[in-house]
């Protein structure tokens, strides 16, 4: 690199030189010889590797250099790097007149399709040389397609000779390619192109590239485009819906938006425009007010209503910019002959009118209060008359060109706060609407003079601030309000009190600090200016402006002490008591008045005050019940507890009390002596059992190999059989989400779903179809919709506010009788209404977080999420279900079902008492059957015209009922089909052919029964002697026979099945063999839930490995942005013990909602959950809870077997457990934008699943039930006080309070 140096400088041939590229990079630069005005440098280039990186977007990077001579900088520069091969990846859709146009010396390779600064490395071809020859698509106008629709569309090329007959390929974005073929050499056809889009209108760019990867463009310098629409989206009622037909849309209406045929006529005419509200619903005689109209089919365009909006006889002129295409007219009333009252009309072709009628009126003020103000402003005037609240803009100025700001009315007043006044003079107040002329009332105010602070005393006070400084002057009549201040050092400011026209008295403020400040007044909102001070040139006028003539002198706080500055003092009760206080020298000058003692809440009589004595004295009694009470003294903010009054006690008391520690001393080592003796002999006891087990559990070894292999083949046979099939049966998204969010605890429902009726089809399956209110229409009267409709969209835009909801949420959790069943079905609510702003409902949540954080923080921070009492915490478990459902389908789901399956079948495999539900087999201790009945397998030959297949052969128990043979029937037949559209077993009869001529119908209970100690004994297999192979045929009954019911719901005291009641109720009396038999059974009991575990250990593992593990393609977004945000809380709180954030981690999400899930697979998947899975399921569940805990598990003889079934593996499972939480850790952090963009993709993919205004309706009713309480609440918050959330929330009211209670009372 070659440098020119010039200027004043001496020979720098044969100096020390270098250039330097900062960052402690340089290269040796020298100079050959002299020359004459500038010298010649020769320095090397920075070298390749320690280029700069390039900028993003940018084919170039600028480098800073400096020529060092002799260890010193003498001169810099700047000089461009740059590469020509980014250059068409900057620009991929322009690269070839991108790099001919570059401002680097860069040529274009046809062939290569790359950009070079080298044109040798171009291959030998013909290569464009400037940017017009670069070959290039010609922007061609396309009319709009429908979605789905199939097209050719032919692109105009230009310059085409440089790549003729190259194998093209047409890019709409996204991945959407499809084949281009050449139509001449100046036009490509692209071929059978079908898009697709779930908006109303979407855009999709259109370009070509050679085929291959990379993608290589042709360039596009007007780029063409594709609008493609669908009719079906945007337009929910017909005059949206024709009105398309202006953008090129071909739709017609017809019970619904959708795309017109090519043989249907052209669209006709809309119903009749329905208003649905006007407003306002008065203006002013002259017109001009702004009136809107909302409602349905006004009008497919502007110009259908341009001439057709009128007020009774009176015009209203629409405005274009306003106009919303059926929904929503905008139009500027005329003015009227004098006051009426009519409807509104809008004509679109038919004629529609308003239920609201508009009046016009004449407001009128009759006068104005206060009369005078200070020449500052500030003044809070109202103004009073009639018919103030009309029209749609009010202006109130003063002198005809002041606002007069901070407006607020109603229908008999204005009230707004002063501009600032030039002069002590009169001037005219006008009220103006919609900025005509002005209402007539000759109002007037009068600028005065400002008030004037003369002087302040005291001139000193304590840094804690308190004392009441006096304020003298003139003209304080004036005065609304007046606060006090103290620059640089001061803390809030304080409020004062107009005492009458010449005084104000003021607390001092709090400071930081021992200093001298200069004071603020602030008069009616205006800082007080000390204009005498500038008249008289005391103070300069930026002082003056602050009001810094008077200052105020902050000292230490007093410091106070007993005479003998003892801690304690005995006092008798009933005798007089007199206290005599010690005061530390101090300057403040404090007068008997400013001082408070008090004794607890009992005020001390202050008779003596002297610069260092304080005397006081208590007149009244002091009750011994209290103890010990606090001295406390006051001086303004600062309280001081100089000692404890100890009331009562004689040395005999302390005597007794001395006596009774030592006693309860004793006591408490004898105890812990015989605690520690009985926890070692647990000890013991504990590792003997241990031993017990193990033995047992080698015994039993060969039973688990047996059973795990025979579950492992009829599982693989299940395997096969969903990969063949429809798969597992999934529940759909909303149904997921509603059995997930309302549960037990929404106040809208008392059961938890609705189902209607089931009904078999001819195939046998009933079809029936789960329903929920938040799933369909919004049941109201249509004479109430309208009103309605409008009253939830206002209420829906305050819940979308973050300020309303934050308040709306705390007010309701303040109210005493908002039970934690109404905190969740709140939540569930607001999680619906929300649910297409994920971003913002996580906002929300993120915030009721950090106060329940706070509040956590505060106590005890291990317990928090711990329950789902407060609303967030519902918010939590619900945000939780949303974000983790595609994990739960895709990669938990198969697991999950799995281990249900070997459960099922692993009971299924025993015996099982049809009347308790008790079984053989089972992970449950309370549903172990705690006999030892032997079954035998008996395989069916089973015809069935139903779901699909006509025989099969089912596998049976001897000694199952009728019942249960039915249920493993309807269970082989209708494997492949949701449990929801399978018949009931009551719903069929069970027939068996013993012979060519003899068939009998199987029951449970017929003449045959047996009769044992006075109850009747369920018919089963064995009873009947159907022998293996027999042959029975199951069909479908007309009439249900409901005179037995449900077996499980007979009474026990009449029927059994394989156990009578009496044999496991423990007897006062039993022969010495029964006694035998009693102690042996535990052993029995165990050796079978250990037998079941070990069958299952290979699916629970599974399961839990899925739920703990992390997938590459698909992380855990949710998870890692909601862990970090805990851990940054925590950070934020000084938190730092690691046992605390795993306890926040598993409280969020495994006890939270995985928990719930493996309680509850009916939320995830259409099965029947019986009551001995839901038992196996609490075990499997307990486990998993244990594993997330981080509390050593302590177990005795005592312990619940559901704990101890899985002591040996909770280790094993802790470290997975660790290792997920460490793996999500280190997650690469979430943006915030990141995130945002994941929720609304999540927002978006299950849009329109649920009715949010059935849902709004039911948060209103809360709103309602606590008006009162949340309206203080809006009024206490300044945010939402300042922003008038409380007006709106009093429309909300306003609109729904005359309608809601009638709709649904006719609903």
């Amino acid at each position: 690199m070659i440098l020119q140096i010039s200027g004043s400088l001496p020979s720098l041939s044969g100096m020390e030189m270098a250039c330097d590229y900062g960052k402690n990079i340089h290269t040796v630069a020298r100079v050959p010889g002299p020359a004459f005005g500038h010298q010649i440098a020769y320095c090397n280039l920075l070298p390749r590797d320690r280029f700069p990186p390039f900028p993003p977007n940018q084919d170039h990077v600028t480098v800073e250099m400096s020529v060092r001579v002799n260890g010193r900088n003498i001169v810099k520069a700047n000089f461009t790097i740059y590469d020509c091969s980014r250059t068409a990846q900057v620009y991929p859709h322009t690269a070839c007149t991108s790099c001919l146009s570059a401002q680097w010396p860069c040529f274009w390779c046809s062939q290569q399709h790359s950009c070079v600064s080298n044109q040798s490395r171009c291959e030998a071809s013909p290569n464009p040389t400037s940017p017009q020859d670069c070959p290039r698509t010609l922007l061609s106008p396309l009319a709009p397609v429908p979605t789905g629709g199939s097209q050719n569309i032919l692109v105009p090329l230009a310059n085409t000779a440089f790549f003729q007959g190259a194998a093209l390929e047409c890019s709409f974005g996204l991945e959407e390619i499809f084949e281009a073929v050449w139509v001449n050499e100046s036009v490509v056809r692209c071929d059978q192109v079908v898009l697709h889009t779930t908006q109303k209108s979407q855009v999709f760019p259109l370009s070509l590239q050679l085929k291959g990867r990379p993608a290589r463009f042709l360039d596009s310098p007007e780029p063409m485009t594709v609008v493609v629409y669908n009719c079906a989206t945007g337009s929910p009622d017909c005059s949206q819906c024709l009105g398309r037909e202006d953008l090129g849309h071909l739709c017609v209406w017809s019970d619904g938006c959708r795309l017109r045929g090519p043989l249907q006529p052209m669209p006709g005419t809309c119903p009749a425009p329905e208003i649905r509200a006007i407003e306002p619903l008065s203006g002013p005689l002259d017109g001009g007010t702004l009136l809107t109209i909302r409602g349905r089919n006004l009008g497919r365009r502007l110009s259908d209503v341009a001439h057709g909006v009128w007020i009774g006889g009176v015009a209203c002129e629409p405005l274009p910019d306003r106009y919303t295409v059926s929904e929503e007219i905008v139009c500027v009333t005329g003015p009227a002959p004098g006051p009426l009252s009519d409807i509104v009309t809008v004509n679109a072709s038919k004629e529609g009118k308003s239920r609201d009628r508009f009046s016009y009126v004449l407001p009128l003020v009759h006068s104005l209060e206060p009369p005078m103000g200070p020449k500052a402003g500030g003044t809070r005037i109202t103004i009073h008359g009639n018919d103030l609240h009309v029209g749609s803009e009010l202006q109130v100025l003063v002198n005809d060109t002041d606002p007069c700001t901070e407006l607020m009315r109603t229908d008999t007043s204005i009230t707004c706060t002063m501009p600032e006044g030039a002069l002590p003079a009169p001037v005219p107040v006008c009220v103006r609407f919609e900025r005509r002329g002005c209402v007539h009332g000759n109002l007037t105010f009068w600028y005065m003079q400002n008030p004037v602070i003369t002087a302040i005393s005291p001139r000193r006070s304590p840094v804690s601030g308190g004392r009441t400084i006096t304020v003298a002057g003139e003209r304080f009549h004036m005065v609304q309000n007046v606060s006090m201040a103290v620059h640089h050092i001061g803390r809030e400011p304080t409020l004062c009190k107009v005492l009458n026209s010449t005084l104000i008295t003021c607390p001092s403020p709090g400071a930081l600090s021992n200093a001298s400040a200069p004071v603020d007044f602030f008069i009616n909102g205006r800082a007080y200016a000390d204009e005498v001070a500038v008249t008289e040139e005391l103070l300069d006028p930026e002082e003056a402006q602050r009001g810094s003539r008077f200052r105020l002198d902050y000292l230490p706080n007093p410091q106070f002490s007993t005479a003998k500055r003892e801690k304690w003092i005995k006092h008798h009760p009933g005798e007089p008591l007199t206290l005599v206080i010690h005061k530390e020298q101090d300057s403040l000058g404090l007068q008997s008045h400013e001082y408070r003692v008090k004794i607890g809440q009992v005020s001390c009589d202050i008779q003596i005050v002297s610069d260092r004595i304080i005397h006081c004295s208590v007149n009244e009694s002091l009750g011994a019940a209290e103890g010990q009470l606090p001295i406390t003294i006051q001086v303004g903010n600062f309280n001081q507890t100089i000692a404890t009054l100890q009331l009562g006690g004689s040395e005999t008391a302390i005597v007794v009390s001395i006596v009774i520690c030592s006693v309860l001393l004793l006591l408490s080592v004898v105890a812990l002596f015989i605690f520690c003796t009985k926890s070692r002999r647990a000890e013991r006891y504990w590792q003997k059992t241990l031993l017990q087990m193990e033995e047992m559990e080698s015994q039993i070894r060969e039973e688990i190999r047996k059973g795990f292999a025979e579950l492992q083949t009829d599982m693989t046979d299940l395997t096969k059989e969903l990969n063949r099939s429809q798969g597992i049966p999934f529940l759909e998204y909303k149904h997921f989400v509603t059995r997930t969010f309302f549960p037990k605890c929404s106040s809208l429902y008392e059961e938890r779903y609705v189902l209607p009726s089931q009904t078999l089809n001819s195939q046998g399956s009933s079809q029936a179809q789960e329903t929920h209110p938040l799933l369909g229409e919004w049941k109201i009267p249509e004479s109430c919709r309208p009103n309605m409709e409008e009253g939830i969209s206002l209420f829906s835009s305050l819940l979308n506010n973050k300020h309303f909801l934050i308040v709306f949420v705390h007010a309701l959790e303040q109210q005493k009788d908002f039970a934690v069943r109404d905190r969740c079905s709140l939540a569930s609510l607001l999680t619906i209404a929300l649910h297409g702003k994920l971003e913002y409902y996580t906002s929300i949540m993120k915030e009721l977080l950090v106060d329940l954080i706070d509040a956590s923080a505060a106590k005890n921070p291990k317990l928090m999420l711990r329950r789902t009492e407060s609303v967030v915490e519902k918010m939590l478990t619900n945000w939780m279900s949303i974000c983790m459902y595609s994990c739960l389908r895709e990669t938990v789901g198969e697991p999950f079902f799995l281990l249900l399956c070997a459960i099922k079948q692993q009971i299924n495999k025993g015996s099982i008492d049809a009347i308790t539900g008790k079984a053989r087999y089972t992970l449950n201790e309370e549903w172990l059957l705690r006999e030892n009945i032997e079954a035998k397998p008996r395989n069916l030959n089973v015809s069935f015209q139903g779901c699909g297949m006509d025989s099969l052969s089912v596998r049976a128990m001897d000694t199952d009922t009728l019942t249960q043979v039915k249920e493993k029937i309807l269970e082989a037949f209708c494997k492949n089909v949701p449990y929801s559209q399978w018949p009931r077993a009551e719903d069929v009869d069970l027939e068996w052919f013993a012979s060519s001529t003899q068939s009998y119908i199987l029951r449970d209970l017929d003449d045959t029964s047996v009769v044992e100690d006075g109850r009747k004994k369920l018919n089963t297999l064995a009873h009947y002697k159907i022998p293996e192979g027999a042959s029975l045929a199951m069909s479908l009954i007309d009439k249900k026979d409901n005179t037995l019911g449900r077996v499980k719901d007979l009474d026990t005291e009449k029927y059994f099945h394989l156990v009578l009641p009496t044999d496991e109720l423990a007897e006062p009396k039993k022969s010495h063999r029964q006694s035998h038999r009693k102690k042996v059974l535990p052993e029995i009991y165990l050796t079978r839930l250990l037998s079941t575990k070990g069958t299952l250990q290979k699916f629970l593992d599974d399961l839990f490995k899925a739920i703990l593990s992390i997938r590459e393609d698909k992380p855990p977004l949710a998870v890692k942005y909601f862990f970090d945000f805990l851990e940054e809380q925590a950070e934020k709180r000084g938190i730092s013990d690691p046992d605390t954030l795993h306890i926040w981690k598993t409280n969020s999400l495994p006890l939270r909602f995985w928990v719930n899930i493996l309680k509850n697979p009916q939320f995830v998947f259409d099965i029947d959950k019986t009551d001995h899975i839901d038992a196996c399921l609490s075990v499997i569940a307990q486990a998993f809870i244990d594993a997330c805990s981080i509390s050593d598990l302590q177990l005795g003889k005592d312990s619940p077997t559901n704990k101890l079934l899985y002591a040996k593996e909770i280790p094993e499972y802790r470290k997975i457990v660790q290792r997920y939480y460490k793996q999500i850790q280190d997650m690469t952090p979430l943006s915030e934008q990141e995130m945002n963009a994941h929720l609304a993709e999540e927002s978006r993919k299950y849009q329109n699943e649920f009715n949010t205004n059935v849902a709004m309706a039911e948060i209103y009713k809360y709103a309602k039930r606590y008006r009162p309480q949340i309206m203080a609440a809006l009024e206490a918050n300044p945010t939402a006080r300042r922003t008038q959330l409380q007006h709106k929330f009093e429309q909300v009211v306003a609109l729904m309070e005359d309608n809601i209670y009638e709709c649904y009372s006719e609903a």
